[in-house]
C-alpha cells in the first residue's frame, strides 16, 4: 500500500474529536500488513502568535494534543500489543503536517465528521478534503465503523478506465486478499439528460472497459472473488449505495489540488461525505 519510505501507517489524532474509529481501522490494518503505526497530532508553534495573551491558549492546545497522543497510544496497545508504535507531536498547520508525512508513510488515516461542503470550508479543523487532495500516498477516511453485517464480506472499487482507477483496483485487490473478502469492481454509466442515447451500447462499452481494466489480475490474486458490475445513475449515489455494507470503498484520485482541495474531483469529493464505510483514495504513482 503506497510508495512511502517507511513501512508505517500514520493516523491523525485530533484531541478535540473522538479518534477511536480511525485509530481502530489504522491499528487493525497495521497488524494485517505488519506495518508500524505512527500517531500524529499537529499544533501551532508558540512563536506563531505575536500576542502574549494567546500563548496560554496555545500551550493548553499543546498539552491537550500530548494527552490525546498518550491516550491513543495506550488504547492502540490494548487493541494489538504486537504493533510497533510511535507518537509524534509536530508543529505546524495540521494539513501541511499530514501532507509532509504522506511522503514517508504508506498510508494516512483520518477521521471524518461527515460535514457538508459549506460547513467543511468554514471549518478550520477540517483535514479530509485538503489532505486527500494533496497526499502522496493513499488516504483512508473513516467516518463510520466497518460494516461486517453482510456475508460474504466485500469491498467496492470504482472503475472508470483512468490510470487512477487502475491504481485503486490494485490496492483494492490487495486489501480483499488480506481480508479474505470479495471485491466488487463497479463502473457507473450516467445517462445524458438531453441527448438521445443507446443504453445497451453504452452498457456494453462499460462492460468491455471493466473487463480490460481487470484483465490479468486474477493470476496475481487467485483467491479473490472479483465481480464486475455496471450500474446506471449518478456515480456518487450508485457507488455509495453499492458500498452500504462494504468493508471499504476504494477510489482513484487524479492529481493534487490546492489547499481547499477544489481539484479533488466531484465524485471523490461527494463520496467522502456520502459513503458510510471507510473511503480509501489512491493517487497515481
Amino acid at each position: 500500500m503506497g510508495e512511502g519510505g517507511r513501512n508505517e501507517i500514520a493516523v491523525g489524532i485530533d484531541p478535540a474529536r473522538d479518534w477511536r474509529l480511525p485509530l481502530a481501522w489504522a491499528v487493525d490494518e497495521a497488524r494485517r500488513r505488519r506495518y508500524g503505526l505512527r500517531l500524529v497530532a499537529a499544533v501551532l508553534p508558540q512563536h506563531s502568535t505575536h500576542h502574549v495573551d494567546d500563548i496560554p491558549h496555545i500551550m493548553a492546545l499543546r498539552q491537550a494534543a500530548s494527552d490525546a497522543l498518550n491516550a491513543a497510544a495506550a488504547w492502540s496497545r490494548e487493541r494489538h500489543t504486537e504493533v510497533e508504535l510511535a507518537t509524534e507531536l509536530v508543529e505546524g498547520v495540521p494539513v501541511q503536517a499530514m501532507v509532509r508525512l504522506s511522503r514517508q508513510a504508506r498510508v494516512i488515516v483520518l477521521g471524518s465528521r461527515h460535514l457538508g461542503r459549506t460547513a467543511e470550508f468554514f471549518s478550520a479543523g477540517s483535514l479530509v478534503v485538503p489532505v486527500t487532495a494533496q497526499a502522496h500516498c493513499p488516504v483512508v477516511v473513516v467516518g463510520d465503523a466497518e460494516h461486517v453485517t453482510q456475508q460474504p464480506s466485500y469491498l467496492v472499487v470504482g472503475i472508470d478506465g483512468s490510470e487512477s482507477s487502475k491504481a485503486a483496483l490494485g490496492l483494492a485487490l490487495e486489501e480483499a486478499d488480506l481480508r479474505g473478502a470479495e471485491l466488487r469492481a463497479i463502473s457507473v454509466w450516467q445517462p445524458p439528460v438531453l441527448l438521445r442515447h443507446d443504453e445497451e451500447a453504452a452498457q456494453q462499452a462499460q462492460r468491455r472497459m471493466l473487463s480490460e481494466a481487470t484483465a490479468g489480475w486474477s493470476q496475481k490474486y487467485p483467491d479473490v472473488v472479483l465481480r464486475h458490475e455496471v450500474l446506471a445513475g449518478h456515480p456518487v449515489e450508485e457507488l455509495a449505495g453499492a458500498a452500504e455494507h462494504a468493508l471499504a470503498l476504494v477510489l482513484g484520485r487524479r492529481g493534487r489540488g490546492g489547499y481547499t482541495g477544489m481539484r479533488l474531483g466531484s465524485v471523490v469529493h461527494g463520496l467522502l461525505h456520502r459513503a458510510h464505510c471507510p473511503v480509501i483514495t489512491v493517487p497515481v504513482v
